[in-house]
């Protein structure tokens, strides 16, 4: 009913920038927060950006200033500028949203993750 489809990721060098997208699709009421996660080999998956509804932002401490998360509501889409990228930052992204349906309840839906690689 509900999919988000990331797109964007690739092979960078170190100091390079990509910008990742996530677009929500199907039978959406509205959308409360969308986020981007990222997880490496052997690594859990942890929080990179969340943006509310209103626009409110927050970044994990290691990309502050280098990460923008922005969205689109019109479209049902968020982004995320990844600037200045380091080795450390290679991993799959994954895009989240809480959607609210049309059908009853809530829900919270992940995307299939876009592979970010930056080489050193």
């Amino acid at each position: 009913q509900v999919q988000l489809v990331e797109s964007g990721g690739g092979l960078v060098q170190a100091g390079g920038s990509l910008r990742l997208s996530c677009a929500a699709s199907g039978s959406i009421f509205h959308i409360n927060a969308m986020g981007w996660y990222r997880q490496a080999p052997g690594k859990q998956r942890d929080l990179v950006a969340r943006i509310t509804s209103g626009g409110s932002a927050n970044y994990a401490d290691s990309v502050k200033g280098r990460f923008t998360i922005t969205r689109d509501n019109a479209k049902n889409t968020v982004y995320l500028q990844m600037n200045s990228l380091k080795p450390e930052d290679t991993a799959v992204y994954y895009c989240n949203a809480q959607i609210v349906p049309i059908t009853p309840g809530p829900i919270d839906v992940w995307g299939q993750g876009t592979q970010v690689t930056v080489s050193s």
